[in-house]
């Protein structure tokens, strides 16, 4: 996964956060907005090619991101076992590589990072924790859950949001190394995902951070982790996450919405590879009616205002909003966004990618203001 080059290329995506959010204006409660990002904020990428059949609208940064991806000549990760899909290259990949050959500054990270193992139900799991440079604290806390399909993926690969998250919204970042499939099979990695949870509200003073103040976080399968850790604190009587912001979370099983047919062939996710976590994940196919795994069918009423960022080009973009209109439905606070012309996993682009910028911005208003 080439982590010595992911530590090293991580700060330069917190410069890129720190840059102005996106052209629209505020959002009030339940709106839903499409979003088009200012091109001309970050180093301008040409892609080399005409855009791909499955992604007409797809913006240039964000295709030349996917031809970088592409040039690597990965094996379709649905086509490997898991330890092989493992090695294929990432998205970050492909922006750290564009980033060296465009010469762009690293500039130095704003935050601390630690690493802590804590234990959990039947082993232990790994966090790292993001600790901002300025200021005294106490201060706000976000437990944060990468995406990867509950199967691949790591801290590494998601460095740059969590950082980029402490870095603009001033607060300590906990991420979460929850275990994988198909090693550990569901509900693994929901456990784990709340058992993290647990330990940073039990541990918040320690961690300098506002037992007052916690939100979650979470991209993909992090973001479905997400919610169901609102959901259990809500059903156990545990201090519910101020805010939920939920980025391209998986939501439901149904694999006919109309984002599925659009994108099935898309880059960097498409249909057959969530059928392939979805196999890893599960001991059997009826635990995808789940609440846990389909959120749609979950009582959703009492939990906290969410956020939720879709990507337009992603078989996960009707997950999302059918989870916004859902969550609305039963009460509850809910601001989304869609981001036009990217593809899923563009969250942690932002020095290559303005929609990436702009989301990252919109996120971190969204928790400071939760947390004010």
């Amino acid at each position: 996964m080439k982590t010595n080059l992911l530590k090293l290329s991580s700060a330069f995506f917190a410069l890129a956060i720190s840059l102005s959010a996106c052209t629209s204006g505020d959002k009030t409660t339940n709106t839903t907005d499409s979003v088009m990002a200012d091109s001309s904020a970050v180093v301008a990428l040409k892609p080399a090619g005409p855009p791909p059949e499955w992604g007409k609208t797809i913006k240039p940064e964000m295709q030349t991101v996917i031809e970088k991806l592409v040039s690597y000549g990965d094996q379709p990760l649905e086509t490997l076992d898991p330890a092989a899909a493992r090695k294929n290259h990432t998205p970050t990949d492909a922006v750290m590589d564009l980033v060296k050959q465009n010469e762009i500054k690293v500039p130095a990270p704003q935050v601390d990072t630690s690493g802590k193992d804590i234990n959990v139900a039947g082993g232990k799991i790994h966090v790292r924790i993001y600790t901002p440079k300025a200021g005294n604290g106490p201060y706000p806390l976000i437990v944060y859950y990468h995406g990867g399909g509950f199967v691949i993926a790591n801290l590494d690969v998601y460095n740059a949001s969590a950082q980029g998250l402490a870095e603009q919204v001033n607060a300590v970042v906990v991420s979460v190394a929850y275990r994988l499939a198909p090693e550990s099979k569901f509900p693994t990695a929901h456990d784990d995902a709340f058992a993290a949870y647990e330990w940073v509200v039990k541990n918040a003073v320690s961690l300098n951070g506002d037992p007052a103040k916690i939100a979650v976080v979470g991209e993909s399968a992090g973001g479905n982790l997400a919610a169901n850790v609102s959901i259990t604190a809500r059903d156990k009587n545990i201090m519910i996450p101020i805010h939920e912001v939920l980025i391209y979370p998986i939501t439901q099983s149904n694999m006919d919405t109309e984002s599925y047919k659009l994108y099935a062939n898309a880059k960097p996710l498409n249909k057959a590879m969530m059928g392939w976590f979805t196999e890893k994940y599960l001991t059997t196919m009826i635990e995808a009616q789940n609440p846990k795994i389909s959120l749609v069918n979950a009582n959703l009423k009492g939990l906290p205002p969410t956020t939720i960022i879709t990507a337009e080009i992603d078989p996960l973009h009707d997950d999302g909003t059918i989870l916004a209109n859902k969550l609305s439905d039963a009460g509850v606070k809910v601001n989304s966004r869609n981001y036009e012309g990217v593809t899923h996993e563009f969250f942690g682009m932002a020095l290559v990618v303005p929609e990436a910028k702009a989301a990252q911005a919109y996120a971190a208003e969204q928790l400071k203001a939760s947390f004010k």
